[in-house]
């Protein structure tokens, strides 16, 4: 059963915009390029860069308890390692997120957005060797399928944006959740190849329109209201290298 890739997206800052691409390289036991590559800790969180371990979302700046965070339009550049961020009511930001001086910085800046909606200090970590800021500690890549989606909205009515799954891949060609039965399959994502980890339990993050940065839709209710879980999109773990391109075929692997 194959389908296509709809589009690619990665994360660089836990909980903020997706920066859409037109390819990537997968490793096998690696994480999506630059995807959740850095966090920013509200209040203290017990996270330790120099002995990394999986830290709940709630304690990082994210969509499930913050909103306010979609009001920021950010965009990474890899090559400088330089973090472009704007927002209503505050200055345009820009600084060297590989900095420590930089990570301060945007800090500071978020602050002056967030305000009062915040637990404590803000401190941006950069994550360390091939640690990353996923919300599931072993979930290197994640897959949506957009006929899941659908069904949702021909069952409430709403219109749901893809991007509040904030995947990094988005497949067309699926019938609707089909994935959910899929945990240890091996797939073919084109010239890669992954193995499912397990469906993606979702969160209040998803209630977050991603434009309007308002939380609108019940969307955890919806899915156990309508199909009795709260599933949506797979979590992969990358078994093979190889590239990835918008359009390219993902399906069971042979043989």
């Amino acid at each position: 059963m194959h389908a296509r890739i709809a589009a690619i997206c990665r994360y660089p800052v836990k909980g903020f915009t997706p920066e859409h691409l037109a390819a990537v390289d997968l490793a096998p036991d690696r994480h999506f390029p630059f995807d959740r590559l850095y966090a920013v800790e509200n209040g203290p969180s017990g996270f330790d860069p120099a002995a990394p371990v999986f830290t709940p979302k709630q304690k990082f700046t994210v969509l499930a308890s913050l909103p306010q965070v979609a009001k920021a339009r950010t965009r990474y550049d890899e090559g400088s390692g330089v973090l472009c961020a704007s927002a209503p009511g505050v200055p345009d930001f820009a600084g060297r997120l590989t900095e420590a001086a930089g990570r301060k910085a945007f800090a500071v800046w978020l602050t002056a957005l967030l305000g009062d909606e915040l637990r404590g200090p803000l401190r941006v970590f950069e994550a360390p060797a091939a640690f990353r800021f996923t919300d599931h500690p072993q979930g290197q890549v994640s897959i949506l399928n957009l006929a899941s989606v659908r069904d949702l909205e021909a069952r409430t009515g709403w219109t749901i944006d893809p991007l509040r799954f904030r995947a990094n891949l988005l497949v067309e060609g699926w019938p609707a959740w089909v994935e959910n039965d899929w945990t240890g399959r091996a797939l073919e994502i084109g010239a890669a190849r992954a193995r499912v980890l397990k469906p993606i339990v979702r969160c209040m993050a998803i209630h977050v329109d991603p434009e309007t940065a308002v939380r609108d839709l019940d969307l955890t209710r919806a899915l156990f209201d309508n199909y009795g879980h709260m599933l949506c999109g797979l979590y992969v773990n990358i078994m093979g290298a190889g590239r990835v391109a918008s359009g390219d075929l993902i399906g069971e692997a042979r043989g």
